[in-house]
């Protein structure tokens, strides 16, 4: 095997083992583990190398203290995001989107019970009990494309974990909590929050983390030009 064939198999071996993990176990991952998933991120490539990302990473007592005021301000609190959400989801997106939904459902026993179900969504309040979550902002003078490098910064530390037996899941759910996530985490006016990543390791025996999603064929997103 080729040094370059190994490295695509490397990769290959990353995204094909990656999944949003929806049950975590209470360890910690270790400072230094962590440390060294931020390193990988940092090479994430950006518009310019403005490196518009900033992170606020939670862990110990601070991760409960967190997870118990989110709890609250759900409840109590008006709901707002600095980025929009889609405005709808339709045609494949909607088509794909639901596949994933029932995937979850079907795998936790609860699909066609729409209060279980909406119990489930919840469980992304309680970071479906990571030790660890990761709030990524970007500076909002940037606009569009400092989200979308702060995307490329979330693809590249979910890999990195993975590549250190971290599991993780993305999460938009809590952006739409963003005057919650400004007043935690002390994010000055001026920056927006795009996500927040979920992470620790995973519970391999619960059902949530039992299936996996797909990927459409190359044929359905791929167009060739050839002259």
């Amino acid at each position: 095997m080729t040094e370059t064939t190994l490295t695509a198999h490397t990769l290959t071996e990353l995204l094909d083992t990656r999944y949003s993990c929806r049950a975590f176990l209470p360890q910690q991952v270790p400072r230094d583990v962590i440390e060294q998933i931020l390193a990988l991120a940092q090479r994430t490539p950006s518009w310019c190398n403005t490196q518009p990302w900033q992170v606020a990473i939670t862990e110990g007592d601070a991760t409960d203290r967190f997870r118990a005021g989110l709890a609250e301000a759900i409840r109590t609190v008006t709901q707002a995001s600095d980025i929009e959400f889609p405005r709808e989801y339709r045609g494949v997106y909607r088509d794909r989107r639901r596949e994933c939904a029932l995937q979850l459902y079907s795998s936790l026993g609860i699909a066609g019970d729409r209060a279980a179900s909406a119990q489930q969504t919840m469980r992304n309040f309680d970071l479906f009990d990571a030790p660890h979550v990761a709030v990524v902002t970007t500076d909002e003078a940037l606009g569009t494309y400092g989200a979308v490098d702060c995307g490329l910064y979330v693809g590249t530390f979910l890999l990195a974990a993975q590549s250190l037996g971290v599991a993780t899941i993305p999460q938009a759910a809590l952006a739409g909590c963003s005057p919650y996530l400004r007043d935690f985490f002390d994010i000055p006016e001026g920056r927006n929050v795009v996500c927040a990543i979920s992470f620790g390791y995973p519970d391999t025996d619960h059902p949530a983390n039992g299936f996996r999603t797909t990927r459409a064929d190359q044929d359905a997103v791929v167009s060739w030009v050839s002259r």
